[in-house]
C-alpha cells in the first residue's frame, strides 16, 4: 500500500559512469577521516530512503487513518459499554486489542500493496505496474472523511447530545441526582459495601424472616465502623425478588463490594455461606461457610462481620469491629427479628401493631434484650406520629419506659439514643431532643433514621439550608427509602421549607416511584403542588391518595383553591364526621388557605394538643404563609418551644 508512483528511473542503471573514487594518500590520516565521512554519509542516505519507502508505500498514510478510527470507534464504545454495564475489563481489552494491531496493520502495509489485480507483496511489484500515487490519493480522502466525522461526533455531542439528555430527564429522576444524594461514579470508595439479603435456602420458606435479620444485623454492625459506607437496610433490601444485576444494584447503591450469601436452618443447626464481591472486576475478596448451632448466631455475626471490614483493611472504632447484641434467649431473638421483617415490609397499621406485639413478646422472654427495647421505642413514636394511634400520654409512657430500659442496659447502643430523641421531639423538647440524636449519630454515623430525626429538628429550629443537607445526607445513606424522599421529614420537605417547590414535587414523585402504595405519598405530593398554585394537578393527586382519612381533607383543600367551595365542604364535613384526631392540622392548614384565621387557629390548637406528628410542619409549611402575619402564629410557636 503506497503513496506516490516511483520515479521513471528508478530501479534503473546509471547512464554514466560513477566518477573514480581516489584513494587517499599513505601515510596519513585523511585515510580514516574520508573511511568515517563515507559511513556517516552512508548511514544518513539508508534513514532517509528508509523515509522515502515509509512516504511511496503509504505505510505513513495508512498509520493516520488507524489511529484516527480507533479513536472514532473508542468514544462511542465506551459510552455503549456504560449504558450495558459491561465489565470494566472489556474496555481494556478492546484498547489492548487496538494497540496490538497497530504494528500488525503497519508491516501489512510495508509489505503488501495493492495492485489492479488485487494484494501482492511489495517486491514482487514492478514500479510501471504500481498504483501508489491513486492509492495514497485515495487514503488522502479516507484521512479527511474520517477527521469530518470526528468532528461532527464531537460537534453533536457537545451540543446536542448532552444537552438533550439533561433536558429529557423525567421529573422523577431530579431527587435521585440532585447534589450531594447520591455518590458520583468517580467518586467511588473502595470501603464501600451494601449487604444484599441473605438467601433463605431451608426447607421451610417461613424461616425467611431468620435470614432476613441477619443480613439486617450485619448492616446494623458495618454501620458503625467509621470509615465504612454502609446503605441502610431499606435500599439493600429493595432488589429483593427483582431481576436486577449485581452490578446495576452496586451503581444504584454507591458502593464498590457488596456482601451477600445464604442461610440454610433446620432445627437448631444453620448453615450460613458468605462471600464479598469486588463488583467492577467481579473478584471474590473472601468468602466462607460457617456450620453452627443456633445458639451460636452472634457469633457467626462476629465473624463475618470481622471478616468484611479485615478484606477492606477499615479502620476500625476503637480497634476493633462492634460486636452483635446478644440476648439469653433465642426464641426472643427470633421473635425480635420476626418483628424487623413485619416492620421492615409494613404496608399499613396493623403491621406496625404486630410488629410491636411481636417485641413485647421477646421481651417477656429476655428482659435484658436492650435492642428490643429500643426498637419498641421506637417503632411506638412512628405508630403515634404516622397513623395517630392510641392516646398521647399512654404512648409517650410507653415509648418512654422502654428507651430507658435500653439505655439502661446498654448506653452506647446508637438505637436507643435514636429512640429516646424522637420521645423528647414528640414533647417539643428540641434541645435535649438534639442531644440525644447527635449522642446517637456519634456513636453510628451511619444511622440514616437518626440523620432524619437531625433533619425534623433543623426544619423546627427554621434552619432550612441545613435541613436540606441532613435530608440529603440520609438519602446518600439510604437512596431506596421512600420516606427519605416523601415522608414527614425527608428530601421533599426539606425542598418545601427552603422554597423549592420543583424539586419537592420531584422528591414526592420519586417516593411515589419506590412506593406506589405509599400511605400518604399522593397527599404529600398534591401538598407540593399546592405550594406551586397548581390546584387542579394538586386535586388529581389527592383523589389517587390510598390512605382515606387523608384523601377526603386533601381533596377539600384542593377543590376550595379552585373556587368549587360545596364541594369543598362537603369533603371537609366528611373528613371532620369520619377522622377526628387524626387530620387536625391540614383542616386547619384548609382554612388559613380560606383566610378564615379564626378556624385556622382554633384546629391548630386542636392539634397541639393532640401533639400531632404534622404539628411541627408549622414553621416552615409554605400553605400556612396566611397565618404568619398574626399574632397568634407567633404565641403557637412559643407554646411548641419554637423560635419566633
Amino acid at each position: 500500500m503506497s503513496g506516490e508512483a516511483p520515479e521513471s528511473r528508478e530501479g534503473q542503471a546509471p547512464t554514466t559512469p560513477a566518477a573514480a573514487v581516489q584513494p587517499p594518500p599513505s601515510g596519513t590520516n585523511e585515510g580514516a577521516r574520508h573511511a568515517s565521512t563515507h559511513l556517516h554519509a552512508h548511514h544518513l542516505a539508508n534513514q532517509f530512503r528508509f523515509l522515502e519507502q515509509l512516504k511511496h508505500r503509504n505505510v505513513i498514510r495508512v498509520a493516520i487513518l488507524y489511529l484516527v478510527v480507533c479513536w472514532l470507534i473508542l468514544d462511542p464504545v465506551h459510552v455503549l459499554f456504560h449504558m450495558l454495564d459491561v465489565p470494566l475489563w472489556a474496555n481494556r481489552l478492546v484498547v489492548t486489542l487496538m494497540a496490538l494491531g497497530f504494528p500488525a496493520v503497519l508491516l501489512f502495509a510495508w509489505a503488501y500493496e495493492i495492485t489492479p489485480e488485487g494484494l501482492r507483496p511489495t517486491a514482487e511489484v514492478e514500479p510501471h505496474r504500481s498504483i501508489r500515487t491513486q492509492t495514497g490519493q485515495r487514503l488522502n480522502r479516507a484521512i479527511v472523511v474520517i477527521l469530518v466525522l470526528a468532528v461532527a461526533y464531537l460537534l453533536t455531542d457537545k451540543f446536542w447530545l448532552s444537552k438533550h439528555v439533561t433536558t429529557e430527564q423525567p421529573p422523577t429522576q431530579e431527587a435521585s441526582v440532585a447534589p450531594g444524594t447520591v455518590p458520583a461514579a468517580s467518586a467511588l470508595s473502595d470501603k464501600s459495601v451494601a449487604v444484599l439479603p441473605f438467601v433463605n435456602i431451608s426447607e421451610d420458606k417461613n424461616n425467611e424472616y431468620f435470614s432476613d435479620g441477619l443480613s439486617e444485623e450485619l448492616i446494623d454492625m458495618l454501620t458503625k465502623i467509621p470509615d465504612l459506607r454502609v446503605p441502610a437496610r431499606t435500599s439493600s433490601f429493595f432488589f429483593k425478588g427483582k431481576q436486577t444485576t449485581i452490578a446495576e444494584i452496586a451503581k444504584a447503591l454507591g458502593v464498590v463490594h457488596v456482601l451477600e450469601g445464604s442461610v440454610r436452618k433446620s432445627g437448631n443447626t444453620i448453615r450460613i455461606t458468605a462471600q464479598l464481591v469486588r463488583v467492577d472486576d467481579g473478584y471474590h475478596v473472601w468468602s466462607e461457610t460457617f456450620d453452627r448451632q443456633v445458639d451460636d448466631i452472634f457469633k457467626v455475626q462476629d465473624e463475618i462481620a470481622g471478616a468484611v471490614v479485615k478484606a477492606l483493611k477499615v479502620s476500625l472504632l476503637q480497634g476493633e469491629t462492634p460486636r452483635a447484641t446478644p440476648t439469653s434467649s433465642t426464641e426472643a431473638y427470633t421473635l425480635y427479628l420476626q418483628a424487623l421483617a413485619i416492620a421492615a415490609n409494613a404496608a399499613q397499621q396493623a403491621d406496625i401493631e404486630r410488629a410491636i406485639d411481636h417485641l413485647q413478646r421477646a421481651l417477656k422472654l429476655d428482659p435484658k434484650f436492650a435492642r428490643a427495647w429500643a426498637a419498641l421505642a421506637g417503632w411506638r413514636v412512628f405508630d403515634y406520629e404516622y397513623f395517630t394511634s392510641g392516646s398521647y400520654q399512654q404512648v409517650l409512657a410507653e415509648a418512654r419506659y422502654a428507651a430507658e430500659q435500653a439505655l439502661e442496659l446498654d448506653p452506647k447502643l446508637s438505637d436507643a439514643h435514636f429512640a429516646m430523641s424522637t420521645i423528647l421531639t414528640l414533647e417539643w423538647n428540641w434541645k435535649a431532643a438534639e442531644a440525644e440524636i447527635n449522642r446517637a449519630l456519634a456513636l453510628d454515623p451511619g444511622n440514616a433514621d437518626a440523620f432524619g430525626v437531625a433533619t425534623v429538628i433543623a426544619l423546627t429550629q427554621g434552619h432550612s439550608n441545613e435541613a436540606l443537607q441532613l435530608a440529603q445526607r440520609v438519602v446518600a445513606l439510604d437512596p431506596l427509602s421512600a420516606l427519605n424522599y416523601g415522608g414527614f421529614a425527608g428530601l421533599g420537605g426539606a425542598h418545601l421549607a427552603s422554597g423549592r417547590f420543583i424539586e419537592a414535587e420531584a422528591a414526592y414523585r420519586q417516593a411515589l416511584d419506590l412506593a406506589p402504595a405509599m400511605s400518604q405519598g399522593h397527599f404529600l405530593l398534591g401538598w407540593a403542588l399546592m405550594a406551586r398554585r397548581e390546584p387542579t394537578s394538586a386535586l388529581a393527586q389527592m383523589e389517587q391518595e390510598t390512605d382515606d382519612r387523608y384523601r377526603d381533607v386533601g381533596r377539600a383543600l384542593a377543590l376550595d383553591a379552585l373556587g368549587r367551595k360545596a364541594e369543598a365542604d362537603r369533603a371537609l364535613a366528611f373528613a371532620k364526621a369520619n377522622y377526628a384526631g387524626v387530620v387536625e392540622y391540614p383542616i386547619a392548614v384548609f382554612y388559613a388557605n380560606r383566610n378564615e384565621l379564626d378556624k385556622a387557629f382554633a384546629w391548630l390548637d386542636r392539634a397541639y394538643k393532640l401533639h400531632d406528628g404534622w404539628v411541627p410542619w408549622v414553621p416552615w409549611d409554605p400553605l400556612l404563609k396566611n397565618l404568619r402575619g398574626d399574632p397568634r402564629y407567633k404565641a403557637f410557636l412559643r407554646k411548641m418551644n419554637l423560635p419566633e
